[in-house]
C-alpha cells in the first residue's frame, strides 16, 4: 500500500508550535551553511570538483573498490563484500558470533538503518547499544532518525529529561537543563563502553589510495567504540569511496559546513587497521547502489555524501518532520532514494516537493536532488502510482489553455463560483487545499477583459490626436 506524504503530515501539523518551532530549528542549520559558504570565495569551484570527483569515482568504482580493499588486506583487515541488507546482516552477526560478543557500541551510520541491522542482531541475542547521544536517545524512546546528521534534534529538552528519569539515567528530577542531561547521557554510555565485545562504526569516506576508512563526530563516540572493545566492524556503502587524500581534503571542507554549519567535525578519524591485540573487519556493502549506478536518469543520487543540507533548506521537510515520510531517509534526498529502492511504495513521497530547486543550490556534489524530483514525477505513470485526479485535472488545464474560446469563456463564467457558500469548498475530503487557506475570490472582471479596455481607449486616444 502507498502511503502519501500529505496524509502523514496532517497528522503532524495540527500542533501548529512545534511545527514552527521544527521549522526554525534547521532554518537556522540553512542560515549557518550559508555564512560558512560566504567566507570561503571559491565555494562554488569546490562543489563542482566534489561533483567530479565523485562522478569520476563512481564510474570506476570497481577499480578504486579493488585498490582500497587491498590496501586495508595489506594492513591486516579483514575484508568482507555484501551484495544486498540480508548479507550485511548475516556477516555482522557471523563475525560477532564467532567473536562469542554479547554486546555492541555502534557509532551512528545510516547503513546500518537501511539493512535494519540492530533488530536482526537483537533478535539473536546481541544487545546493540547507538553511542551517538541523538541516536541513543531515540534508540530509548523507541523511535527512527528523523534527520540523517541531526536525529533527534525534533525532540524538546522536557521530552528527553522525562525519558531519562523514567529509565535511571538522571536522579535530578525535574532538571532538563542540556548540559546536565548530557553528562547523564555520558556517564551511563561510559559503562556502556567499557562492558562492550566489539564496536561497530559508519564510513563517511573511504580512501582508495591508502585504505583509510574516515569517521567524521562531533563527540568522539566514534573513537570510544573503537579504543575500548577488541573487534571494530565498519559498515561501508561501495559509494563512499573516494580516491585519494586530496579529494577527501575537499569534502571534508564541505561535509560539516554544508551538514551542521561548522568549519569541520569535532573529530575527524581515520582507521587502516586494528590496534595491537585487536582485530578490524571492513564490511562492504552494495544492496542496490550498483542498479542505481546502471540508472541513466538517476544514478547522480550516488553522489549524496548525506550531510542533510537538502533537508535544512527544504520546506516542505521543515513544515512536516521527517516522520511524514514513508521512507527510513526524509527530505529530498530520501524521496530520490526511496523511489530507487521501491517506486511503488514510496511514490507517495514525490508530492513531497514545491519544486522551489532550493535543495539543488545548496547540494555540495550537485546530485540536484528536487530536480531528480522532477523526472520521478514524470515516471509515476510508467510504475502505475501516479495520482488519478491530478491526471485529470492536468488533462482538464491542458485543453483549457490550448483553446482560447473555452478559456476565454471560463474567465468570464469564473466569478458566478464567488456565489457559493464557502462551507462547500471547505471540505478537506474534496478540496484538502481548503485546510489553512481561504477561498479564492474572483475579479468581477478579468484581466484580460481590463487589458483589451485599455488598450482599446489608448488606441480612440491616439486617433483623437491624431486628428488634432
Amino acid at each position: 500500500m502507498i502511503t502519501y506524504h500529505s496524509r502523514k503530515a496532517a497528522q503532524f501539523l495540527r500542533d501548529s508550535e512545534k511545527i514552527t518551532h521544527h521549522d526554525q530549528t534547521f532554518w537556522s542549520v540553512r542560515t549557518k551553511h550559508d555564512n560558512m559558504a560566504s567566507q570561503l570565495p571559491e565555494w562554488e569551484e569546490l562543489r563542482n570538483h566534489a561533483s567530479q570527483i565523485k562522478k569520476h569515482t563512481i564510474t570506476h568504482l570497481a577499480d578504486y573498490l579493488e585498490e582500497f580493499s587491498s590496501h586495508l588486506e595489506a594492513n591486516g583487515v579483514i575484508v568482507h563484500w555484501a551484495k544486498d541488507a540480508a548479507e550485511f546482516n548475516q556477516i555482522v552477526y557471523g563475525i560477532l558470533s564467532d567473536h562469542k560478543v554479547r554486546k555492541l557500541v555502534k557509532s551512528k551510520s545510516m547503513l546500518t538503518e537501511e539493512c535494519g541491522m540492530n533488530p536482526y542482531l537483537m533478535q539473536r541475542g546481541i544487545d546493540v547499544v547507538e553511542t551517538d547521544l541523538g541516536e541513543r536517545i531515540l534508540q530509548l524512546m523507541h523511535l527512527k532518525p528523523a534527520h540523517i546528521v541531526m536525529p533527534a534534534i525534533h525532540l524538546t529538552r522536557d521530552q528527553v529529561g522525562e525519558m531519562f528519569e523514567e529509565k535511571g539515567i538522571s536522579k535530578d528530577i525535574g532538571n532538563h537543563d542540556p548540559t546536565y542531561l548530557t553528562q547523564c547521557a555520558r556517564v551511563s554510555l561510559r559503562q556502556e563502553f567499557m562492558e562492550a565485545d566489539a564496536g561497530m562504526t559508519g564510513c563517511n569516506f573511504g580512501v582508495a589510495a591508502s585504505g583509510d576508512c574516515v569517521v567524521c563526530t562531533n563527540e568522539g563516540n566514534a573513537d570510544m567504540s573503537t579504543s575500548m572493545p577488541k573487534l571494530h566492524i565498519v559498515a561501508m556503502g561501495i559509494e563512499k569511496i573516494v580516491p585519494d587524500y586530496a579529494s577527501l581534503a575537499v569534502f571534508q571542507r564541505l561535509l560539516c559546513r554544508c551538514g551542521t554549519g561548522q568549519p569541520t567535525t569535532t573529530y575527524t578519524s581515520h582507521f587502516r587497521k586494528a590496534r595491537p591485540g585487536a582485530e578490524m573487519h571492513v564490511v562492504i556493502v552494495d544492496n542496490g547502489r550498483s542498479d542505481i549506478l546502471g540508472n541513466a536518469d538517476h544514478w547522480q543520487t550516488l553522489k549524496c555524501i548525506r550531510c542533510g543540507a537538502c533537508m535544512n533548506t527544504c520546506p516542505v521537510y521543515r513544515r512536516s518532520t521527517g516522520y511524514s515520510y514513508s521512507y527510513f531517509i526524509p527530505g529530498p534526498i530520501g524521496v530520490n532514494l526511496g523511489m530507487l529502492h521501491d517506486p511503488w511504495a514510496h511514490s507517495g513521497n514525490v508530492s513531497a516537493c514545491t519544486l522551489c530547486l532550493s535543495c539543488d543550490h545548496v547540494c555540495p556534489v550537485h546530485v540536484d536532488p528536487g530536480s531528480q524530483i522532477y523526472h520521478w514525477r514524470q515516471e509515476l505513470e510508467h510504475f502505475g502510482t501516479e495520482n488519478k485526479e491530478k491526471k485529470a485535472m492536468s488533462f482538464m488545464m491542458k485543453l483549457l489553455y490550448e483553446h482560447p474560446f473555452l478559456y476565454d469563456t471560463a474567465l468570464r463564467m469564473a466569478p458566478l463560483l464567488n456565489l457559493l457558500p464557502e462551507k462547500l469548498l471547505h471540505v478537506p475530503s474534496l478540496n484538502p487545499w481548503s485546510q489553512g487557506h481561504a477561498a479564492l475570490r474572483f475579479a468581477p472582471v478579468s484581466f484580460h477583459t481590463l487589458y483589451a479596455r485599455a488598450m482599446k481607449e489608448k488606441k480612440e486616444e491616439s486617433r483623437k490626436e491624431d486628428k488634432k
